[in-house]
């Protein structure tokens, strides 16, 4: 496969994207990018994914930006004495693959115009992670109507327990491709990410 860009992005917070974005660097011993980290700097997204994958060829980026408050970017930013501009977000230059994680869902803004999405690549594969609660179907259906609308590449990856008539009003609406389902784990180590990226890899290939 050649060179590729994978970006994850959810349908919101805590849907399990970062263990979603370390499952793809392993699967793929990809690179890996978190451009803009907001809290948690002692142990950051990046800290997480790093602690999770075990092969040798992935290098970990730094952050365009890492905030200190755990809030929306933009509001993260404005108490850092900071300003989010695009052009201060460059892409790492990498021959590898290469998985970038967002901040929260889409139109989690950056500053007073930009959001999330625009950090997206019209070649990039977006992965949208799903995770089944009152009002997901809602926050699916209008990510992913996004994405396509803009002619993004779309596939989906579910965490979390499967919710049958969620799921299939979702795959109806849409015939949006499903990568995988990551369980409710009892824990997450090195292992538990290996055995998806084995399962997961088909798929993106």
């Amino acid at each position: 496969m050649s060179q590729k860009t994978f970006f994850v992005t959810g349908i919101g917070t805590d849907v399990g994207k970062t263990i979603a974005a370390a499952i793809l660097t392993e699967a793929l011993e990809s690179d890996y990018w978190k451009p803009v980290q907001a809290g948690d700097l002692d142990n950051s997204d990046t800290h997480k994914v790093r602690r999770y994958v075990t092969n040798k060829k992935t290098i970990f980026h730094p952050n365009s930006f890492a905030l200190n408050t755990p809030m929306s970017p933009h509001g993260a930013a404005k108490i850092d004495g900071l300003n989010i501009t695009l052009d201060l977000i460059s892409r790492p230059k990498t021959k590898n693959h290469l998985v970038i994680e967002g901040a929260g869902g889409l139109l989690v803004p950056l500053n007073n115009k930009d959001t999330v999405m625009d950090l997206i690549q019209p070649k990039d594969h977006v992965i949208v992670v799903s995770r089944h609660y009152l009002g997901s179907i809602n926050h699916t259906l209008m990510t992913l109507k996004l994405l396509k609308n803009e002619g993004f590449n779309v596939s989906l990856i579910y965490s979390g327990d499967k919710h049958d008539s969620t799921e299939s009003i979702i795959d109806t609406m849409t015939k949006t491709p499903v990568i995988g389902r990551i369980e409710n784990e009892p824990y997450i180590d090195q292992n538990v990410i290996k055995e998806y990226a084995q399962h997961f890899k088909p798929n993106l290939l």
